[in-house]
């Protein structure tokens, strides 16, 4: 093992700790604004999904860094990913992701242009990403016609 590489994985750790005590806070808010134990659960698996899996996959990326790349994962990397990826799956992602980054930006984490371009894409790409997953899932196209190479 390289030392960038090991020096990476001790990030990596490191971030996994932090995004257990965040994700602990985010399903006491998700709870103090009344949702089911259910739905909190629901949006923390997603959620930590995201912060655990693709936001540590290349790098190590912290959950306030990842704001701006959630059209990457609901776009692409989850559809690929996934094994449970659907056009159910993707919009309870755009949902949760919301809600978490609603909850970063009240903790101070995240400015209010961040969440609020990261709603604006979420709205306006949604479309787009469900149609890439509905290509994904025809078996008659081949990557060049799903992904648009």
């Amino acid at each position: 093992m390289t030392d960038d590489h090991a020096r990476i994985e001790l990030e990596c750790e490191r971030i996994r700790a932090e995004n257990e005590k965040l994700l602990e806070e985010f399903a006491g808010w998700l709870s103090a604004k009344g949702l089911g134990d259910t739905t909190v659960h629901r949006h923390c698996k997603n959620v930590e999904f995201y912060l655990n899996y693709f936001l540590l996959y290349e790098d190590a990326e912290e959950a306030a860094e990842g704001v701006s790349s959630v059209s990457m994962l609901l776009g692409s990397w989850f559809i690929r990913k996934a094994m449970w990826a659907s056009r159910a799956a993707i919009k309870s992602n755009a949902t949760s992701l919301k809600k978490f980054y609603t909850f970063m930006h009240e903790k101070g984490k995240v400015s209010t242009e961040q969440l609020d371009d990261l709603k604006r894409d979420i709205k306006e790409e949604m479309p787009d990403w469900l149609e890439t997953m509905a290509r994904y899932d025809d078996p008659n196209l081949n990557a060049d016609e799903i992904w648009g190479l």
